[in-house]
């Protein structure tokens, strides 16, 4: 389990296995690729990040995180690999946060993309993601960067 503090000095507990902590994740974060690029959405407040979002009381976190790429980018995601889980002590009540990869399948066009302004597109992450005005508080802590090792290392083992 690896700890950090989040953008608003959180601290952050994260696993790179999901199911560890007591509570059960009541948000998604999910890392998409489609095309052999990043997908991202813009959040008119936040800026740029990967779509994500609260779990519906009827679905599962898989479920959610399918339905969060979708209403947020248009995005049909297919092979969703669990990265890891995180923990966030804000306030009283913890945040739950499970963590995926998916591959998507097709974007299509919305006439509306829920709170965001819908798909990005990148080739990569800019070096500075993390510190840059135009990206969300989401992208800046150790959450993406530790997604994205775990991710690396499924793909990884993939190949061996």
């Amino acid at each position: 389990m690896m700890r950090f503090h989040d953008f608003y000095g959180n601290e952050v507990r994260w696993n790179d296995q999901q199911g560890l902590f007591e509570e059960t994740a009541a948000h998604v974060l999910v890392i998409c690729s489609y095309e052999g690029k990043w997908l991202l959405t813009r959040h008119p407040k936040r800026g740029f990040e990967f779509p994500g979002g609260k779990v519906e009381e009827s679905e599962t976190p898989v479920q959610a995180a399918i339905r969060e790429v979708y209403e947020e980018t248009g995005g049909i995601a297919d092979n969703i690999v669990p990265l890891g889980e995180y923990r966030v002590e804000s306030g009283a009540i913890p945040i739950i946060k499970a963590v995926y990869f998916a591959d998507i399948i097709r974007v299509e066009d919305k006439a509306n993309y829920m709170e965001t302004d819908g798909p990005i597109l990148l080739d990569r992450l800019p070096d500075d993601y993390q510190t840059s005005l135009e990206y969300s508080f989401i992208m800046k802590d150790k959450v993406v960067p530790y997604a994205m090792d775990q991710l690396s290392k499924i793909t990884a083992a993939g190949h061996e």
